[in-house]
C-alpha cells in the first residue's frame, strides 16, 4: 500500500524545476506511505515524465522494494497488493525469469514482460499500477476491478498528471482547479448520498480511472485511449447456474475462504473491523477457525446514536479473538469533521466516514493491515431497498401492460396537481418516479424506477444552483439481464459500492498510514455469485441467504437473529446543538455567495427551515456543510 503519483509535461519550455515539483506531489502522500520515498525524472525528446512513491511497507519491508522500479526498459509505480504474487512468480521462475527481491511489484514487472497487457486478467488483489514501457513509448495506467484502489488523472494541453488523491496535482503549477458544475449537481442529486461518480471528479479535465479499466498515454502522439478489461455488468448478465443450493453454498464458501485467507498475507501485523453483523462475523470466522493464534479484532462504540460494541464483542468472545472496543465520546466523533476535506480531497458526504476513520485510528495502534468486510450487501442483495424495489415493481406490475401508458399519463397528472410543499413534496415525487417508470418491458421499468428511487426530484436540486444545469444521467444498460433485481445489484457494485465505500475505507485507513483490504469485495466472488439463481440471494423473504446460511455454520443463528444496524450517529442533532457554530460560519449567506454557485437566497432558507428543525431532506444541509468546508479548504 502507498501513493504515487507523477506528471508528463509535452512542453517544449517547461519553466518550473521538475524535481522540486515531484516531490512536493509525493509530499502531499506522506499519510499513505510513511515508511520510503522514491521519484525519478525521465528526460526524453517527447517531454518529461516524473513518477513517484510514498511507500507503507507490507510485502518484503527491505529497501529492495523501494518505487519507483526499474527492469530492463520498464519503470513502475503501483499503489496495492496482488496478492497470488507468489503463484505467479512460479510460475514466471519455470518460464525462465530471474528475481530479486521477495515483493509483487518486481512480479508486475516480469509479468507484463511475459504476457503485456493481457498479465492483469491474472491478477488477484487490489492495484493502481502505472507502467512506463520505454520501448513502446507508452505508459500503462491500470486500475483493479473494483476500484478498491483510487486513480485520478488530470489532463489539458500538453500536461498529464496522475495520482492516488487530488491533493497531489495542487502542487503542480499547471493544474487548474476549475469546479465542474455538472459534477456538483451530480453531488447533489443523490437521495442518500453525497459523492462524485467516476469518471467526474469536482475539477474540469479531471478524472478518476473507471475500475476495471486501462489508460494508455501515447508519448510519440500525446494521444490517451482508454479500454475496459473487466465489467461486473458483464458477469450479471451470463447464464444462471444449474447448481443445487447446498453445492452453490459450498463453493461460495471455498471461494470466501481463498479469499480471506489471500488477505492475510503480508509481513506486519494484521487484524478485522468487527462491528457483529453479519459480514464482519463472515469473515473474522473463516479467519478464526482453525487458527490458534487469536485473531486481532476492533471495533468501537459511541456514546449516541448506534451502538454495535455489545454485538461486535459477543461474536468475539464466541470466536475468541483478541479484540478491542473503545467507546468514543461525542466530542470525539465531532473533532473528526475538520479532518475530512482533507484526507477526502473532493466533497463527500457519507456521514460513517467519522467512525470509519475513529475505528482506524483504534487499529492503527496494533496492526498495519485491517480487513474491512465490505460488498456483502451488493453482491448478495443484502439492502433493504432491494425489498422496497421488488415490491414497487410488483406493485406497478399489477397494471395491465396495455393499461400503463394511460395510467402513467393519469398518474403524471394527478402528481402535477399536487403541491410541492412540506409534506405534500415526499408524496408527489413518489408519484412521479412511479409513473415515469411504468413500462410494458419489465427490464426497462426497472432500471428508471431504480434511478428514480434513488435522485432527488429535479424541482428540488434545479433550485440550488445560481446557474441552472442539466443533469447528466449515466442510464444503466438493461440488455442481457435476465432478473431485474440484477440491474440494481449491478449498478450499486459499479456506483455506491466503487465511490462511496470503497472511498470511504482507503482514505479512512490511509489517514492513518495503514492498510484496509476487501475480501468480499475479491471479484472471483462477484463473478461466481452474480451466475446464482436469485432465490440463493433474496428468496422473498431473507436478503444474503446463503451467506447468512455460511455464517450460520460458524456462529449461531440465534446469536445473529437481530435488526441491521450499521455506524450512525445524531448528525444533524449536532449540527442543531454543540456543533451549530459550523452552520453559522459554513452556511451563513456571505459563506454560501464566495463560490458563485449557489441560488443563496433559496440555499438560505433551506438553512434556516433545518435550523428551527423544519426541514424534511436534512441530507441537504450536510452535503452543503462538506462542500462548504471542502470549499474552503482546497479553494481559498
Amino acid at each position: 500500500m502507498c501513493g504515487i503519483t507523477g506528471f508528463v509535461d509535452f512542453s517544449n519550455n517547461i519553466k518550473y524545476n521538475q524535481e522540486v515539483v515531484i516531490t512536493e506531489m509525493i509530499n502531499t502522500l506522506n499519510h499513505r506511505g510513511p515508511d520510503d520515498k522514491g521519484s525519478e525524472v525521465f528526460f526524453l525528446d517527447e517531454g518529461v515524465i516524473a513518477l513517484a512513491q510514498a511507500r507503507l511497507s507490507i510485502i518484503d519491508l527491505s529497501s529492495a522494494g523501494h518505487q519507483p522500479m526499474n527492469y530492463k526498459k520498464l519503470s513502475i509505480v503501483f499503489n496495492g497488493e496482488i496478492y497470488n504474487y507468489k503463484e505467479l512468480k512460479k510460475e514466471l521462475l519455470n518460464l525462465s525469469h530471474q528475481f530479486h527481491t521477495d515483493s509483487d511489484t518486481e512480479v508486475i514487472l516480469h509479468a507484463y514482460e511475459e504476457w503485456g497487457l493481457k498479465a492483469v486478467d491474472r491478477f488477484i488483489g487490489m492495484f493502481a499500477i502505472v507502467l512506463f514501457d520505454k520501448v513502446e513509448n507508452k505508459i500503462f495506467i491500470i486500475r483493479d476491478r473494483a476500484g478498491i484502489k483510487p486513480l485520478y488523472y488530470y489532463n489539458i494541453a500538453n500536461i498529464f498528471l496522475f495520482s492516488s488523491e487530488l491533493k497531489s496535482f495542487h502542487k503542480h503549477p499547471e493544474f487548474k482547479k476549475e469546479i465542474d458544475q455538472s459534477s456538483m449537481v451530480q453531488y447533489f442529486q443523490n437521495v442518500h448520498h453525497g459523492y462524485i461518480a467516476a469518471p467526474k471528479t469536482i475539477f474540469k479535465n479531471s478524472f478518476k480511472l473507471l475500475p476495471g479499466h486501462i489508460l494508455t498515454l501515447d508519448l510519440s502522439t500525446t494521444k490517451i485511449s482508454i479500454n475496459k478489461y473487466w465489467d461486473a455488468t458483464d458477469c450479471y448478465k451470463l447464464s444462471k447456474l444449474s447448481v443445487s443450493y447446498e453445492e452453490a453454498k459450498s463453493q461460495t464458501k471455498e471461494l470466501l475462504v481463498s479469499a480471506c485467507e489471500y488477505r492475510m498475507i503480508a509481513d506486519v501485523p494484521v487484524g478485522v473491523f468487527l462491528s457483529g453483523g453479519y459480514d464482519s462475523t463472515l469473515v473474522t470466522s473463516i479467519l478464526q477457525n482453525n487458527r490458534s493464534e487469536k485473531l486481532k479484532t476492533f471495533t468501537i462504540g459511541f456514546e449516541e446514536g448506534n451502538n454495535e460494541a455489545p454485538y461486535a464483542k459477543e461474536t468475539a468472545n464466541y470466536l475468541g479473538t483478541n479484540h478491542t472496543e473503545y467507546i468514543c465520546t461525542s466530542k470525539e466523533a465531532q473533532e473528526i469533521i475538520p479532518t475530512l476535506p482533507y484526507f477526502y480531497d473532493e466533497p463527500f458526504a457519507d456521514s460513517s466516514a467519522i467512525p470509519t476513520m475513529l475505528v482506524s485510528k483504534l487499529a492503527s495502534k496494533s496492526v498495519s493491515v485491517v480487513l474491512s468486510a465490505d460488498a456483502g450487501d451488493e453482491v448478495f442483495a443484502g439492502y433493504d431497498s432491494y425489498v422496497l424495489l421488488l415490491q414497487n415493481l410488483s406493485r406497478l406490475n399489477k397494471v395491465p401492460n396495455w393499461f400503463k401508458p394511460m395510467f402513467s399519463v393519469l398518474g403524471s397528472s394527478i402528481a402535477l396537481g399536487i403541491p410541492s410543499s412540506i409534506g405534500q413534496g415526499q408524496v408527489k415525487h413518489k408519484l412521479m418516479a412511479a409513473m415515469n417508470a411504468i413500462n410494458s418491458n419489465n427490464l426497462l421499468q426497472t432500471k428508471t424506477l431504480y434511478e428514480n428511487m434513488n435522485q432527488l426530484p429535479y424541482s428540488f436540486t434545479d433550485k440550488i444552483f445560481a446557474q441552472k444545469s442539466v443533469l447528466e444521467i449515466n442510464g444503466t444498460e438493461v440488455f442481457g439481464y435476465s432478473e431485474p433485481l440484477d440491474i440494481a445489484l449491478s449498478a450499486d457494485y459499479q456506483m455506491y459500492l466503487q465511490n462511496d465505500i470503497l472511498t470511504k475505507v482507503d482514505r479512512a485507513t490511509m489517514s492513518v498510514s495503514i492498510e484496509g483490504r476487501e475480501p468480499l469485495v475479491d471479484h472471483r466472488v462477484l463473478e461466481f455469485a452474480a451466475q446464482l439463481p436469485l432465490e440463493y440471494k433474496w428468496d422473498g423473504i431473507t436478503g444474503k441467504k446463503i451467506l447468512k446460511d455460511i455464517v450460520h455454520d460458524y456462529v449461531p443463528k440465534s446469536m445473529m437473529d437481530r435488526p441491521k444496524t450499521g455506524f450512525s450517529l445524531p448528525i444533524y442533532n449536532w449540527l442543531r446543538g454543540d456543533l451549530s457554530y459550523l452552520i453559522d460560519e459554513y452556511l451563513s449567506p456571505e459563506a454560501l455567495s464566495q463560490s458563485g454557485l449557489f441560488d443563496v437566497f433559496w440555499v438560505t432558507e433551506q438553512v434556516n427551515l433545518f435550523k428551527s428543525n423544519k426541514l424534511h431532506y436534512q441530507p441537504f444541509i450536510w452535503k452543503l456543510l462538506m462542500f462548504q468546508m471542502w470549499y474552503d479548504k482546497w479553494m481559498k
